[in-house]
């Protein structure tokens, strides 16, 4: 049920604003703290800009008069829902990422009002929002197709494989080159510390398999992922194997290829193949091996050899195989949390 604030008196309505205010300012929705304290988002908008302009003593509803604040709480409330949710792209810019310039630059074209840097990342930071490194996503991705995989296609088979007895892995290739580098390193400040290493430029491609389980089964090719070298590593992923193996891959032409379809149906009940939707590398828990050996293992490395670099890569990766524990986190991360049970 919505407020209506003239019909308070002063002291709750000051309480309510000063619950408000820092609601949204640790990140939660505003749509959400509007519905929790009962008022429309204009309300709390103009709430915010109350603040902006006077800080707790301006939130005061004794308070009246004085300077009309440079942006008033509707166009709080269309930067904030233009931050949120638009892609500046399709607003002209030249860039899909929001910066604090891009959204000085939204204001003034909006509002004729100029800002300063710093303002406009503290009033960002008043509407709760923060400077963030996000989740890439390829435009080609099917929501619905990714809505579909994780409320039917992976519980059907993740209930077959309870019938079947048989184990679920999830598979992927990477690749990894000698002129990656992660972290940081203390220096003097204003001058960029140097680190120095190979000019030289190599890499290894690598197939790796993982369960929620925390199994761990891995291979380094000698030169690209081909079809050969995949079924190769099926081979190695059936040695041994106490159990059928369900194997989950994406849609690479190399995991569909012919070859690979006749070795799967050779294995009848041993071996299933199924493919993850299209573009959705996120639904992979084996995507976190990479960026674990990549930022872990070797990003931090100075890298002077290709056989040095694959013997690091053979160290991280047995060295992972014996930390279950953290090959089972690689399943509880937001978009791979479906798949851990």
């Amino acid at each position: 049920m919505k407020r209506d604030g003239r019909a308070l008196d002063h002291r709750t309505l000051s309480e309510l604003r000063k619950r408000g205010v820092p609601a949204v300012q640790s990140g939660e929705t505003a749509g959400r703290v509007a519905v929790a304290l009962g008022v429309n988002l204009r309300t709390l908008f103009r709430w915010l800009a109350l603040y902006r302009r006077g800080g707790w003593d301006g939130l005061d509803a004794h308070r009246r008069g004085g300077r009309p604040p440079k942006l008033d709480g509707r166009s709080l409330r269309w930067v904030y829902e233009t931050v949120t949710g638009k892609n500046p792209l399709r607003l002209k810019f030249p860039f899909a990422l929001w910066t604090a310039a891009m959204v000085q630059a939204l204001i003034k074209k909006r509002y004729g009002v100029r800002l300063g840097y710093s303002s406009v990342c503290r009033l960002l930071n008043q509407m709760g929002l923060s400077a963030q490194r996000p989740l890439w996503r390829a435009y080609q991705q099917d929501p619905e197709v990714v809505r579909r995989w994780l409320a039917e296609e992976y519980p059907a088979i993740r209930e077959r494989a309870r019938g079947e007895g048989a184990q679920i892995f999830f598979a992927d290739e990477a690749g990894v080159r000698s002129d990656f580098h992660s972290g940081t390193t203390w220096g003097r400040r204003g001058q960029t510390a140097v680190v120095s290493s190979t000019g030289a430029r190599f890499g290894a491609n690598i197939i790796s398999a993982v369960s929620a389980r925390g199994q761990l089964r891995f291979m380094i090719a000698k030169g690209r992922v081909t079809a050969a070298v995949f079924i190769e590593f099926l081979k190695r992923l059936l040695v041994g194997a106490p159990a059928p193996i369900f194997l989950i891959v994406d849609g690479h032409p190399t995991h569909r290829a012919k070859s690979v379809m006749r070795f799967v149906a050779a294995q009848e009940s041993k071996l299933a193949l199924f493919f993850l939707p299209p573009y959705s590398p996120q639904l992979n828990p084996d995507e976190l091996v990479w960026n674990d050996l990549k930022t872990h293992g070797l990003g931090r490395r100075v890298i002077t050899s290709l056989a040095q670099m694959r013997h690091m890569i053979l160290s991280h990766l047995r060295q992972l195989q014996k930390l279950p524990a953290l090959v089972r986190s690689f399943f509880l991360a937001p978009t791979t949390r479906y798949a851990h049970i």
